[in-house]
């Protein structure tokens, strides 16, 4: 029902624009790649949980079958222990025969319980292993953001040799890193199609680990987009001189004033 459960085509779609905003904004960073990639992992979680979420019926069939195949046997065994057994046995016969066929019930109950779990632990391995690479992409989101250094804005910042280029003006780091912020929230999202309806417990434990996971992956973001805001871009102690800037991977000279203040 509409407002008590995720909707995975609203979460797709919602993926699709970020990625198409990442795009627009940065169509030769390797973060344009990654929401890509991310637009095609929701595609195919959508997929994978509702195959998740649907019976596994040849599963259901074969273990009915064994089970029921196992019952018979077993009161098959024990209505002929019945008529067949010998009531003056001595005691320490008859506590043999009680041992022997609690072992019985237990080693068939044990069966029973195996065949019966057989389908939860086959869609319990699916949701894993997607999940699994949400966490991956988790990581890889916070691997492009980790050289995106607010403070380096600033004048009088002495590069070496090593230092990673960077070219971005401050309107432009401020939306790489809130694209990022987006993605890991939206990762989350994701993650939580495949328990959805499948609440298992090792698979809801798995989800809740994603998302602390992109939480406090986010949490770093914020902290940057923070000091961001609060610390002076370097281009207005600049004067009308011209900043270099990088969209897309081509350098282009825009005024330090003025510069176009485009909507996400």
């Amino acid at each position: 029902m509409p407002y008590q459960q995720l909707d995975s085509d609203r979460i797709v779609e919602t993926v699709a624009v970020l990625a198409k905003r990442v795009k627009e904004r940065f169509p030769a960073a390797g973060l344009n790649h990654v929401s890509q990639k991310l637009l095609e992992v929701a595609r195919q979680a959508k997929q994978r949980s509702e195959q998740i979420d649907r019976p596994i019926v040849w599963v259901r069939v074969v273990s009915s079958a064994v089970i029921l195949v196992l019952l018979v046997l077993m009161v098959g065994a024990g209505w002929t222990a019945l008529h067949e057994s010998n009531w003056s046995r001595e005691a320490g016969d008859l506590i043999q025969v009680v041992e022997a066929s609690l072992n019985n019930l237990f080693a068939i109950g044990v069966t029973i319980f195996f065949l019966v779990s057989i389908e939860t632990r086959l869609k319990r391995r699916r949701a894993l292993q997607a999940i699994h690479e949400l966490r991956v992409i988790s990581h890889i989101i916070d691997m492009h953001q980790l050289t995106k250094d607010p403070e380096r804005l600033s004048s009088g910042r002495r590069n070496t040799p090593s230092s990673p280029k960077r070219t971005m003006t401050e309107f432009e780091l401020n939306r790489y890193l809130d694209y990022c912020s987006e993605m890991l929230a939206l990762v989350g999202k994701i993650a939580v199609l495949y328990v959805q309806h499948f609440p298992d417990e090792q698979s809801v434990s798995a989800v809740n680990e994603v998302e602390n996971l992109t939480t406090s992956l986010a949490r770093k973001i914020w902290q940057k987009i923070m000091i961001l805001q609060s610390a002076p871009a370097a281009g207005h102690a600049a004067g009308p001189a011209s900043v270099t800037t990088d969209v897309g991977g081509s350098s282009a000279a825009l005024p330090a004033t003025g510069l176009p203040e485009s909507t996400r």
